[in-house]
C-alpha cells in the first residue's frame, strides 16, 4: 500500500472508531490539564486521575499551589513517580504563572516551554487540549505505532511530529493525537500488536511477517 493510501487509510479508520475523543486527564482549567499532563510523564493517565482530585481539593490554582509546602505536594503525588522532581516543578512553575502571567496559563508554545517541567510535549498537549491551537504531541507510543504504520523512519518523537504534521491535515490533528492514542491502548498497544497484529498494521502491511522494531536513539 501507497504511504498516501495508509494515510487515508488510517485518517477513516480512526475517525470511524473514535468520532468524538474525550480528553484523557480529568482537568476543570487549563492550569489543572497543565499540571496533569506534567504528572502523566511516565505514568499512566489512570494513575494521574486517581491522583489529582487531592492535589487539586488541595489547590486547584496557581496562587494557592504557590502556597503550599513542596513536601505536601510531594506526598500526594508520589504514587505518580518522580514525586521529587514534579512537586518542585509544580510548585515552582504555579510561582512563575503567578509572577509573570498574572495566573494564567499562558496560550503560546515558548511561554508554557519555558515553565519547569514542561517541554515541547506537554506543551502541544496544552496548547491543543486547553486552547484548541492545532498541535500533534508525540510522545513514544505515537511513535512507535507511526512506524509500525509507515508514516515515518524518524529516530526520534521530534522527527516523527515533523512527519506526522506534514501528512495530515492540521485542522486534524487535534482529534488524530487523540485517535492515534484511544487506538494504540485497545488495539495497538506495546505488548498487543507488533505490527504484524491490529487491524491497520495488517491492512497497511500484509505481507509483513516479521515484527516492526521501532527506531529509536
Amino acid at each position: 500500500m501507497l504511504k498516501k493510501n495508509r494515510v487515508n487509510f488510517i485518517q477513516d479508520k480512526l475517525q470511524q472508531l473514535y468520532p468524538t475523543q474525550p480528553i484523557p486527564l480529568d482537568h476543570n482549567s487549563p492550569y489543572t490539564l497543565l499540571v496533569a499532563v506534567l504528572l502523566s510523564a511516565q505514568c499512566t493517565d489512570k494513575r494521574v486521575n486517581t491522583v489529582t482530585p487531592a492535589l487539586f481539593k488541595l489547590a486547584d490554582n496557581p496562587f494557592t499551589m504557590a502556597t503550599q509546602d513542596v513536601d505536601i505536594i510531594r506526598t500526594i503525588i508520589r504514587p505518580c513517580g518522580l514525586s521529587p522532581k514534579k512537586s518542585k516543578a509544580i510548585k515552582r512553575l504555579s510561582e512563575i504563572l503567578v509572577e509573570k502571567y498574572h495566573g494564567e496559563v499562558p496560550e503560546n508554545m515558548e511561554q508554557l516551554e519555558e515553565l519547569p517541567g514542561v517541554g515541547h510535549k506537554t506543551a502541544s498537549v496544552v496548547m491543543s487540549q486547553a486552547f484548541g491551537v492545532p498541535a500533534f504531541p508525540v510522545d513514544t507510543h505515537i511513535h512507535r505505532l507511526a512506524q509500525r504504520w509507515g508514516l515515518t523512519n524518524g529516530k526520534n518523537v521530534t522527527q516523527t511530529e515533523k512527519d506526522l504534521k506534514r501528512l495530515f491535515p492540521k485542522d486534524i490533528w487535534n482529534a488524530l493525537h487523540l485517535q492515534i492514542i484511544y487506538y494504540g491502548r485497545e488495539f495497538c498497544s506495546a505488548r498487543g500488536c507488533d505490527g504484524t497484529v491490529c487491524e491497520i498494521c495488517t491492512t497497511c502491511y500484509p505481507n509483513r511477517v516479521k515484527p516492526k522494531i521501532t527506531n529509536k536513539t
